[in-house]
């Protein structure tokens, strides 16, 4: 990590910690930490400080429920957490497909021992901080980068992001949510510039 630039460094962080968020429901030690944040003026900072408030106000066992009740369920969540799923309305299709792929290109090799599919929200959170980190021991310039985001989760992570921030069951997740948004929504605008 101390080769990566300190705003790359910054960046890989929001996709660590929306990686952690979206695996799992937070434990008491990590809410209590995001209860610490503190909000700035801009529109991600304000986000944050929202965050922060929405830590405050609950506990490991609620947001638990809450993440059962979005992304799990009995029969499935409120929501589905899966490219595929965004992108097809199935489950397991072409772009799983594209994805696995391209993770082979790049050396990403799946999580042992995990069944979900590698389109989870979480998973593809957590490539994207690698590829910044260069965790996969491979040149990643800001145009594979780019090229990585945006064929994986550009396409379809913004409007899950919104969706989640609208679901009926979100309280604490509302606020991760729009930490999200507005995170990949500064991604996108920087990956713009970047030819």
């Amino acid at each position: 990590m101390s080769a990566v630039a300190e705003e790359d460094f910054l960046r890989a962080r929001f996709y660590g910690l929306l990686a952690t968020l979206f695996a799992s429901p937070p434990t008491a030690r990590l809410l209590e930490r995001l209860r610490a944040l503190t909000p700035d003026p801009t529109p991600l900072g304000t986000a944050l400080g929202e965050l922060a408030a929405a830590a405050a106000s609950s506990d490991e066992d609620s947001v638990a429920e809450e993440y059962d009740a979005l992304f799990i369920g009995v029969t499935g969540g409120e929501l589905v957490p899966f490219g595929s799923w965004y992108l097809t309305g199935f489950l397991h299709e072409k772009p799983l497909a594209d994805l696995r792929a391209h993770m082979a290109r790049l050396g990403i090799e799946p999580t042992p021992g995990v069944s979900e599919p590698e389109d989870h929200v979480a998973s593809l959170l957590e490539m994207m901080q690698g590829l910044i980190t260069g965790l996969f021991d491979n040149d990643l310039t800001p145009r594979a980068q780019k090229e990585f985001f945006e064929t994986h989760l550009g396409g379809w992570m913004p409007r899950f992001m919104t969706d989640l921030e609208k679901a009926e069951s979100a309280r604490f997740y509302r606020a991760v949510a729009k930490v999200g948004r507005l995170f990949l929504d500064i991604e996108t605008q920087a990956f713009a510039m970047v030819d």
